[in-house]
């Protein structure tokens, strides 16, 4: 008895577990590749390879920026800005662009220009409520950062929730790159912690 219990429990487990992974590869497939693939070599570095694959290393060192790792199975849905020292100082949850065409594109984009108040002319909202607060634009395509829905995926754009956006919006300047990514880059910010932590207890030793 105790063996046909055990058979049981074993046979719904790998079920469940082969019904997630299939799931997750759906979920997955929805989602368009991209033409142009960024890997993050480190904090201020990142290798671009275009749809031809041809590649190219491309250091931010010296500049400020925004990482964004999209809201898509496979990445992290967190945004990260970068001093010109090469630290990073704030991480937020956001979320990006929906499966089925509005995908929000990879790439290495300068901001074009900030609006305090803005509507979407392509997707105006229903209540005459502005719906792309603190935008932040960054494609002649109409892709921005902008205040939104982080738990909603977007028409393209990336949503910052309120209690970000107001200090981005006040950080980034004309100058400032996005980085649009899929994959991860907070292990980056890990090892900043892991360092930190080293240097504390370095002073505590010595002090």
């Amino acid at each position: 008895m105790r063996n046909i219990f055990r058979f049981v429990v074993v046979t719904l487990v790998l079920i469940t577990v082969i019904q997630a992974k299939e799931k997750r590869e759906v979920v997955v497939s929805k989602f368009k590749p991209q033409a142009t693939t960024i890997t993050p070599l480190s904090i201020t570095e990142f290798e671009v390879k275009d749809k031809n694959g041809d590649t190219k290393i491309v250091n931010l060192k010296g500049k400020k920026f925004i990482v964004v790792s999209v809201s898509e199975p496979g990445s992290e849905g967190r945004s990260y800005a970068v001093d010109e020292d090469g630290s990073i100082w704030w991480v937020d949850k956001i979320s990006s662009g929906a499966y089925g065409g509005h995908e929000t594109p990879n790439g290495i984009f300068p901001i074009i220009l900030k609006r305090r108040y803005h509507m979407s002319s392509t997707h105006p909202s229903s209540d005459g409520v502005n719906n792309m607060d603190f935008e932040m634009l960054f494609t002649n395509q109409g892709h921005a950062l902008h205040l939104g829905n982080i738990r909603a995926l977007s028409h393209g754009c990336i949503h910052v929730g309120r209690k970000d956006v107001e200090a981005m919006f006040r950080w980034v300047d004309t100058k400032t790159k996005v980085v649009v990514m899929r994959g991860h880059y907070g292990q980056f910010l890990d090892k900043e912690l892991e360092t930190f932590k080293q240097d504390i207890k370095t002073y505590d030793r010595t002090h």
